[in-house]
């Protein structure tokens, strides 16, 4: 990012239980990254829910992956509401990952800025790839790419980012889930100068794979609730467990009692090369 870009990003980035999560909203996330894909920059951009923020508060290597992404946007509702709690942010929406990516690719449309989809499964992309051209008739897809749902070798991760950068791609997206995507986007942020963003379900969310619960359900912060209902029993230990953890102690946090130190976190000591 240029220097004046890079600080005002730095200058919206708050600290929620030892992660910062940027005070931003649409239109600036989607500023954003058209200008540095225009500028053929590097621009590292996670969708960041409560699930993510407590691995990374168990998780110091994967801290400071998310703490050194250029843009870790709010999209599960209650970071929303944890950042305007603590810090009076006054975030009208959160900035949510099947969302985003659909205004991007908007976005990157009418910019004339070819996209590629990186991650998930091949009937997945499949069905993405058809989803977004019926959408978004003049996108041009570049380019996709399954996961290997495994650790990748350094040649492996090597021949990822020559295919994507090969294939006139001027945003990445990618769904490889928590926490290998972000750690993807911080390893090849500066590989692939382009954007690269990390959104998760959202591949399967806008392929048509799975269901959107009503706005109703959205707004008021349970969409986990829906999900868990769709997937009980990979989901339970994610929002049973985790979700009560969160609030507790975001509760501490505005309280002032105990508050995480974002600097309290590790450099991963090797690649994790995660494809």
């Amino acid at each position: 990012m240029q220097p004046n870009q890079t600080e005002a990003v730095r200058k919206r980035k708050r600290n929620l239980l030892g992660v910062l999560v940027d005070e931003t909203d649409y239109a600036t996330t989607i500023a954003a990254v058209i200008d540095a894909a225009a500028q053929g920059r590097g621009l590292s951009v996670t969708a960041l829910a409560v699930h993510g923020l407590m691995t990374a508060h168990g998780d110091r290597e994967y801290r400071y992956c998310l703490n050194h992404l250029d843009l870790v946007v709010p999209d599960g509702q209650p970071l929303r509401w944890g950042l305007n709690l603590q810090y009076g942010s006054a975030l009208g929406d959160r900035v949510y990952g099947p969302k985003l990516m659909l205004l991007l690719c908007g976005a990157a449309q009418r910019h004339g800025l070819p996209v590629f989809f990186y991650g998930s499964t091949m009937p997945v992309l499949e069905a993405l790839s058809r989803r977004m051209s019926q959408r978004f008739p003049a996108l041009k897809i570049a380019g996709v790419e399954c996961s290997k749902f495994r650790q990748i070798s350094r040649l492996e991760r090597a021949g990822i980012v020559e295919r994507i950068r090969a294939s006139g791609a001027k945003i990445t997206f990618v769904g490889l889930g928590c926490p290998r995507q972000e750690v993807f986007a911080f390893e090849c942020r500066d590989l692939l100068q382009m954007p690269v963003l990390a959104v998760g379900a959202a591949f399967d969310y806008n392929a048509g794979l799975l269901d959107q619960p009503s706005d109703w359900i959205q707004d008021r912060g349970l969409q986990w609730l829906y999900r868990l209902c769709q997937d009980p029993l990979r989901l339970w230990r994610r929002y049973l467990l985790l979700n009560p953890k969160f609030m507790m102690l975001l509760a501490l946090q505005v309280l002032k009692i105990h508050s995480p130190d974002p600097g309290h976190s590790i450099r991963p000591a090797s690649e994790a090369r995660y494809g």
